[in-house]
């Protein structure tokens, strides 16, 4: 007998494996579906920087180790120890609350972690106080740990201000233009105008705002702007700010704006190159040697020797100016041929004696003798 093989038999056969997939294939999707879910929590736990000090008090005079990890790999931090501020709200006052000029610079590992001795000093605001670590260049981070500096004064924080929250609700653009003076080296301004919205509960009383300008891979220069006005919770505001660059400045510009902590927006400007400086200079390297060219001339005309005035007299016509109040000169009778032929103007042609056949000097003049004549 034959074994036909038909649908019936083919479906016979497959239904196994049809319920082993059918058994396995929810355990894969969900396996799928909690390694997504853990990626983006695993990033942000690896993006989350850390700083750890090694001692939590010290005086003035004192060194301390920083340690942080969790950073960029190879990114540079600066490390301070700010007043005025804590771990949970942060340097109130920006880097003017902190000892700037007893920081420290340090490049992170390929890990991100690093190490670095800190000498401390006392910050120009009271504590609490914090040994405050950010990025230089690059994407921006920080960390601030808890710090105290034995003998340095202590003040309460400020208080909040309300709960008010901002948020930009639109895309921020640079408006303005440039003027004939920048294109001669003056500060290039414009102004920053964004729409913001209270997103908290209370209102935002003249908030502050901090304009920053970064050229290529440096930081950004952060700059104070205070808008006079107040953003009631769940409305919007159109606010615009001045910025304003350094004279002569040219290139591509990054302006950031930041509002608390939390930067805002962040507008690309290029700055066109001022051309007039380059025009002034180029004229300056040519004039300049020419008014100096025409002075030397001047001078050497006006030191060099001098010859008698015979020459101003023998250029000089009759009746001239010249030649008005000179005594007449006298040309002699005997000449060479070579000045008759050059044409003299001056000279007076002298009128010699006609002397004809028979009166001839050579003529009547004795001849003289030979020896032996008589």
């Amino acid at each position: 007998m034959t074994r036909r093989t038909g649908p019936e038999t083919l479906r016979r056969a497959a239904s196994p494996a049809r319920l082993l997939t059918l058994a396995v294939l929810p355990a894969l999707l969900a396996a799928l579906f909690l390694s997504v879910l853990a990626v983006p929590g695993a990033r942000a736990a690896k993006s989350a920087p850390t700083v750890s000090l090694s001692k939590k008090e010290a005086g003035k005079g004192g060194e301390i180790t920083v340690s942080g990890k969790g950073w960029r790999g190879e990114a540079l931090l600066m490390l301070l120890i700010c007043g005025q501020a804590t771990p949970e709200r942060g340097v109130i006052g920006g880097t003017n609350s902190c000892a700037n000029g007893a920081g420290r610079a340090v490049t992170t590992d390929e890990k991100g972690a690093f190490s670095k001795k800190l000498p401390v000093a006392e910050p120009p605001e009271p504590c609490p106080c914090v040994v405050h670590v950010a990025t230089v260049t690059g994407e921006q981070a920080s960390a601030d740990a808890a710090f105290t500096v034995a003998g340095h004064p202590t003040a309460e924080l400020p208080r909040r201000t309300g709960g008010g929250k901002l948020a930009v609700l639109a895309a921020t653009r640079l408006e303005g233009d440039s003027s004939l003076l920048t294109w001669f080296g003056a500060p290039p301004a414009r102004r920053l105008v964004f729409t913001v919205g209270n997103l908290g509960p209370a209102p935002v009383e003249d908030p502050v705002f901090e304009i920053g300008t970064a050229h290529g891979v440096y930081a950004p220069q952060w700059e104070e702007r205070q808008w006079r006005g107040t953003v009631a919770p769940g409305a919007r505001a159109r606010i615009a700010l001045p910025v304003e660059l350094s004279a002569g400045a040219h290139g591509d510009y990054q302006i950031s704006l930041r509002y608390g902590k939390k930067v805002l927006a962040e507008q690309p400007w290029g700055v066109g190159r001022p051309w007039g400086v380059t025009l002034f200079w180029v004229l300056l390297c040519l004039v300049v040697p020419a008014a100096v060219f025409r002075i030397g001339m001047a001078v050497v005309d006006r030191i060099r020797p001098r010859t008698g005035g015979a020459h101003r007299t023998a250029n000089a016509r009759p009746g001239s100016a010249v030649s008005k109040g000179l005594p007449r000169r006298t040309i002699p009778v005997a000449r060479t041929a070579r000045s008759a032929a050059a044409g003299d103007a001056d000279a007076t042609t002298a009128v010699l004696p006609w002397f004809t056949p028979d009166s001839a000097p050579s003529e009547n003049r004795p001849r003289p003798t030979t020896k032996g004549q008589a």
